[in-house]
């Protein structure tokens, strides 16, 4: 019997990609596509069934991270693998604290995938070694060891977000929040992180690698 998965990705070539890869594999079968979380939430009330949920660390709206607290609250039994294009060092450890069975990199071997997602569908929880080693790390050093570690979700996503080029309009429109709320994340990041500008904001998150160099 294949492996029922449900892809979350607001990028269609993304999801195509995705699609296709774990459709060649034999035992996968993708069972829906959702975009953002309203969509995941309607599909899940119409009755719609899968073993694995996919789902990209960065929707519009409430992010990956928001989506996984939420199934955790409402007790859905979803097992859940995070897809994201930014650095394992960065959200990783977030999402496997926040219930996720699971996280690849975008840019890995779509071979990673195929396993990842055999591997959570059997109830396992997906590392890489890479993965592995910084859970190690976080328990010895329980407390921060960098400022950027102290940042919120969101706070964390708007930083990304702005090293990687978008404006505050931008930003406000993708994750459906309006531009003051926008600014104040980005004040609190500018104040947790000791910044003054969205220049030296960009060179943080370069040389602590949360955004591709």
């Amino acid at each position: 019997m294949s492996t029922r998965v449900l892809l979350c990705d607001d990028h269609a070539l993304i999801r195509r990609g995705i699609r296709d890869t774990l459709n060649d594999a034999g035992d996968l079968q993708v069972v829906g596509e959702v975009a953002d979380y309203g969509g995941l939430r309607e599909w899940l009330r119409n009755g719609g069934q899968a073993d694995v949920l996919v789902l990209d660390v960065n929707l519009p709206g409430r992010s990956g991270l928001d989506v996984l607290q939420s199934l955790k609250d409402t007790g859905e039994a979803l097992r859940t693998l995070v897809v994201s294009m930014y650095p394992e060092e960065q959200y990783a450890i977030r999402c496997l604290r926040a219930g996720a069975f699971g996280y690849v990199n975008k840019g890995g071997d779509p071979s990673d995938l195929v396993g990842a997602v055999r591997m959570v569908a059997q109830g396992r929880k997906y590392v890489t070694p890479e993965i592995a080693q910084m859970l190690v790390e976080s328990l010895t050093a329980p407390e921060p060891d960098q400022a950027h570690d102290r940042l919120s979700d969101r706070e964390l996503q708007t930083l990304t977000m702005i090293a990687s080029g978008k404006r505050l309009s931008d930003i406000a429109n993708e994750l459906m929040l309006s531009p003051k709320t926008v600014s104040v994340y980005r004040a609190r990041v500018l104040e947790k992180l000791e910044l003054r500008n969205n220049a030296e904001l960009t060179v943080y998150a370069i040389r602590h690698g949360l955004v591709p160099s």
